[in-house]
């Protein structure tokens, strides 16, 4: 058999939603900042880059990061407004607006019916 390809979760960054929910409120972007003590992170967590989500050893080494070609294109993807879920739905035709109903038409039959109905009513 062949081997089996495994995701590499130790090198995973943060999805795109939750770096534009990072940019928004700055308490989200510190409730992420503080979930691991400094002394665990990089350079003591004091260069972080906040549209890749990475933390680096030096402000020298966060500069090239952001001179580099992943950065750059990280930034122009987060330019772009992310997808609702009501855009999702529509994408995939699930539609919450109905448009304005119009009142049931009458059948000719209908119609004639009724209007029996009424010459009945009014005779009787």
């Amino acid at each position: 058999m062949g081997a089996t390809r495994r995701i590499k979760t130790k090198r995973r960054t943060r999805d795109l939603d939750q770096v534009h929910a990072d940019l928004r409120s700055s308490k989200h972007l510190s409730d992420h900042k503080t979930a691991k003590p400094a002394e665990d992170l990089p350079g003591l967590g004091q260069w972080y880059c906040v549209e890749c989500a990475k933390w680096f050893e030096s402000e020298n080494s966060m500069q090239q990061h952001e001179r580099g070609k992943n950065h750059k294109r990280r930034v122009r993807m987060l330019k772009e407004e992310p997808y609702t879920q009501k855009e999702a739905d529509a994408a995939i035709g699930l539609r919450t607006d109905n448009g304005t109903r119009e009142p049931l038409k009458l059948t000719i039959i209908e119609e004639q019916a009724a209007a029996l109905d009424l010459e009945t009513a009014s005779h009787g």
